[in-house]
């Protein structure tokens, strides 16, 4: 790509992790690790470099699922179709789903932990990133449920501390799990979050280096050095307007309105709401100046008729205005021209 091998950038990240890994390690802690797994599928080639720059023992713990089988009964019309996407019903990658539960469900649906890999053993989990912290909290929770004493995780990336702007829609910034920490704390908390015992990022500049170092050597054109990085720093390659993210997570929370709102409906009907579920099927909701979809104000919501659709529609003037009293000639007709002068 663009003359640099992905394959051997990805393994060049491999031997720069296990440099950052006894940097962040101790020694005890490296020697007491048993294996080292990668999370399939991205790691499968930079996680076997970390083993044997750190000597340690490499397995495959997780097993991949392909196909989702699909017990939906499809009509004639879609026959063709289905056949078509039997050969590709792939779990797709689950940082890019629309919610945190569907993001868990899809982590148990894609991949199976291998028990025998995992009892009573110190585990080195490799990935390729970390984005929310969503997928990587369950990864590490099936590797304890099936016996890993400790669960260390390496990610291959630096932490992601900046939302994407050329057309990849990782997550809002305040989603991100490396967002607005301090460096002393940071590693610490996410650690801790994620339920891992420790956890221990790629350095930007290795980044740059293992992609740069990868250039094939009969290119023609000169060694790509610089890239844009800006989900890791917030440097973009371009100028960005003052007040873009501000304006991006503003139309998030608009996009997410009517989620918020269906979520809170649902969990009213069955029993399940807190107080600000009920706010919010009472009130509707409101996007915030930094894209935060809260409960509506009531006060807000004072020049609102009741709402149809939770959200709320105003009045119309001539409702509210001092005319709009019954008349003699008014009756419950749907055309009744006759109400109003």
């Amino acid at each position: 790509m663009d003359g640099i091998s992905v394959n051997q950038s990805r393994e060049n990240l491999g031997y720069k992790l296990a440099e950052k890994i006894k940097k962040t390690l101790t020694p005890e802690e490296i020697r007491d690790i048993d294996v080292i797994i990668p999370i399939p599928e991205t790691s499968n080639t930079s996680a076997p470099c970390v083993a044997a720059k750190l000597k340690r023992k490499y397995y495959h713990g997780f097993v991949k699922t392909r196909l989702v089988q699909n017990k939906l009964r499809w009509s004639t019309f879609f026959y063709h179709l289905k056949s078509k996407l039997n050969k590709c019903r792939y779990v797709f990658r689950t940082f890019i789903m629309s919610n945190s539960r569907a993001r868990q469900q899809g982590v148990r649906r894609k991949l199976t932990a291998m028990d025998d890999k995992f009892v009573g053993k110190n585990v080195l989990l490799v990935d390729d990133s970390i984005v929310r912290g969503t997928t990587s909290r369950e990864i590490v929770s099936m590797a304890r449920e099936s016996g890993a004493k400790k669960v260390y995780f390496a990610s291959c990336a630096p932490p992601i501390t900046h939302a994407h702007i050329y057309g990849i829609d990782l997550a809002s910034p305040s989603e991100l799990i490396a967002h607005d920490q301090g460096h002393d704390r940071a590693l610490e908390s996410i650690a801790q979050h994620i339920g891992a015992d420790k956890v221990i990022f790629q350095d930007l500049q290795d980044l740059k280096d293992a992609c740069s170092e990868a250039t094939v050597s009969d290119r023609k054109m000169p060694a790509v050095r610089d890239f844009e990085v800006g989900v890791f720093c917030g440097k973009c390659v371009t100028p960005v307007d003052p007040g873009y993210f501000e304006h991006l997570e503003r139309v998030r929370g608009e996009t997410r309105k009517m989620k918020v709102l269906e979520k809170a409906r649902e969990a009213v009907a069955t029993g399940c709401a807190n107080p600000e579920d009920y706010q919010i099927a009472t009130n509707g909701v409101e996007v915030t100046g930094d894209g935060k979809v809260v409960p509506a104000s009531p006060i807000q919501r004072s020049n609102q008729s009741p709402a149809l659709n939770g959200i709320g529609i105003e009045n119309s003037s001539r409702s509210s205005s001092k005319d709009a009293i019954p008349r003699g000639r008014m009756d419950i007709s749907l055309h009744n021209f006759a109400d109003y002068p």
